[in-house]
C-alpha cells in the first residue's frame, strides 16, 4: 500500500455565480470547468471571500467544452475557505481538493 498526504474530496457548482465552496481553508488539486459556448469563460480563484486571488483563468467558449485544469505539486493553498468568481460563459465547475 502506498501512503497518502491528504483525502482529495470534490465539490461542483452551477456557473454564471461568484460563490464560496464551503470546504474550510483547503489546497485546491484540480478544477474541472464546462464551457457554456458562448460568454466570458472565465475562473478566479480567491483565498476566502472577496479575499486574495491566488488563480485566474480563461478559458475558450466557442463551443460547449469540459477542460481539466490540475495544479501541480501541493495544489495551490487558501488559508480561507476558497471563493469562485466564475464568468457568464462557465456552466459548472468541479473542484478537487484536499
Amino acid at each position: 500500500m502506498g501512503s497518502f498526504s491528504s483525502d482529495v474530496k470534490a465539490v461542483t457548482k452551477a456557473g454564471d455565480q461568484t460563490v464560496v465552496l464551503g470546504v474550510g481553508p483547503a489546497r485546491v488539486r484540480q478544477i474541472q470547468i464546462v464551457g457554456a459556448g458562448s460568454g466570458t469563460g472565465s475562473v478566479v480563484v480567491k483565498d476566502g471571500a472577496s479575499g486574495t486571488t491566488v488563480l485566474t483563468m480563461t478559458i475558450p467558449t466557442a463551443a460547449v467544452s469540459v477542460h481539466s485544469v490540475n495544479i501541480p505539486a501541493d495544489g495551490i493553498r487558501c488559508e480561507n475557505d476558497p471563493e469562485l468568481v466564475l464568468g457568464d460563459g462557465i456552466t459548472q465547475v468541479t473542484v478537487f481538493y484536499a
